[in-house]
């Protein structure tokens, strides 16, 4: 397995980052990514406004690269738009890395030369095989090991309440929404402008668009907002507010906490979707598990979460968490239901490996459902994995993180549930040598 590459899937932050480590210790190294660009993931929310400075945005590996080539890092005090991390580090850095980065190429499979999963000879000495689709038609790539950076982002949890769509829900397609809408744009502001807008979610995603959304009725009065929460109460759903480390995520929290209070937004607790119907004038109500039904609908922002996509990995040998469907060593590690400050530790290889030989999940595909993910966290984890490949067990095992704190701790429990797993927050301060930052969008 020598002479073949370490594949990388997906040409986002950490996909890219993995492939700069790869680079710097001489390692041969394909990066597949689905789009036409890098961070096409991200630029799909590319209106929004990052937690992070650029300061903690980019990857060691990746700066030093780029810096050889030339490039300057922008004011690392300054909070960049997806858009503008996108343009001016994701894109670049694909261009350094050159001919290793292929757009347009789809992974529809990966298994392990000449067996599938229930054949046990070999797994270790042959290498892993890896199915793409391209416009020219399908493939077969050879891989030593994969490391699997595709992220959440294309698998968004449903509006329905128990884990599927609700009845109704797809029908309703052309009302619903699982993306923080862009009100910079004028056909998108105009689809939102003096509507009854509701917004299902309790994690940033969701304060992003309830601020965004309160930004718009303060310009037309009679747009109506109302906020669905399954939860029974709001509770640390706004976060930690002046006691985050992350001074724009509290401000976020606070910004709409203050529209709560003002009567901007009305909030609907312990309310879990079951069916989505229209009414007589096309209209959506939304009726709960407990019959409560909401009436006269004009839009759904459902940002409930995301989920990772593993059906192109069915024949691999995958320890995952039967709850999150994170790997097994991590997930404890980052359990909503049980996560409190403090109890993200340092992890790298050791806990992203599978039974699989030279299989890592990265990212925020790394922690399933869990919605906990920092983008540093995921620099560190595949610089510890780079290192396993190469060899460098010292290097890989050495893992230091330090996670900043929102201010809120304690763990959910099932009663609240856990916060909506498309956000990128986490709590957390255990030992360790350098702060990390977010990477998920907030507010502008």
């Amino acid at each position: 397995m020598s002479d073949s590459p370490v594949v990388v899937v997906g040409a986002g932050p950490v996909g890219l980052a993995a492939a700069a480590e790869a680079v710097d210790r001489g390692l041969p190294v394909l990066v597949l990514e689905q789009g036409a660009n890098a961070g096409a993931a991200v630029a799909e929310w590319g209106h929004v406004r990052l937690f992070s400075r650029w300061g903690e945005l980019v990857a060691p590996a990746a700066r030093r690269l780029l810096e050889r080539q030339g490039w300057r890092q922008p004011d690392p005090d300054v909070y960049p738009t997806g858009h503008e991390w996108a343009e001016r580090y994701l894109r670049p850095l694909a261009a350094a890395l050159g001919e290793i980065v292929r757009f347009g190429t789809e992974v529809v499979g990966v298994t392990r030369r000449g067996r599938d999963r229930a054949v046990d000879a070999g797994r270790d000495s042959e290498p892993l095989v890896v199915h793409v689709r391209t416009a020219q038609g399908e493939s077969r790539l050879t891989a030593r090991a994969l490391i699997d950076a595709s992220g959440t982002w294309g698998s968004p949890n449903p509006l329905g309440g128990d884990g599927l769509p609700a009845v109704g829900e797809t029908a309703a397609h052309d009302r619903i929404t699982y993306r923080v809408p862009d009100l910079t744009d004028a056909a998108m502001a105009a689809r939102y402008a003096g509507r009854h807008v509701v917004v299902a979610g309790s994690g940033h995603s969701a304060l992003t668009a309830l601020v965004t959304l309160a930004e718009q009725a303060e310009r037309d009065p009679s747009t109506r907002i109302t906020w669905l929460l399954r939860r029974d109460a709001v509770g640390a759903a706004f976060g930690g507010g002046e006691a985050d480390q992350l001074p724009a995520r509290g401000a976020l929290g606070m910004r709409a906490q203050r529209a709560v209070e003002a009567g901007s937004i009305e909030v609907v607790r312990g309310f879990r979707t079951e069916a989505v119907e229209r009414d007589p004038e096309g209209r959506l109500s939304l009726r709960a598990s407990t019959g409560r039904v909401l009436e006269a609908v004009d839009e759904v922002v459902a940002v409930t979460g995301f989920r990772p996509e593993l059906s192109w990995l069915s024949e691999l040998r995958l320890a995952l968490d039967t709850t999150l469907q994170a790997p097994v060593a991590l997930a404890p590690l980052v359990d909503p239901n049980v996560h409190s400050c403090g109890t993200v530790y340092p992890h790298g290889a050791a806990e992203l490996a599978h039974p699989e030989p030279g299989v890592f999940l990265t990212g925020m595909k790394s922690y399933g459902r869990a919605p906990t993910f920092l983008a540093m966290t995921g620099y560190e984890q595949v610089r510890s994995v780079v290192a396993a490949l190469a060899g460098d067990r010292d290097s890989a095992e050495r893992v230091e993180l330090v996670l900043p704190e929102t201010g809120v701790c304690g763990g959910a429990g099932l009663a609240a549930e856990p916060a909506a797993a498309d956000d990128e927050g986490c709590c957390g301060s255990p030992a360790g040598s350098h702060a990390v930052s977010l990477s998920a969008p907030a507010a502008r």
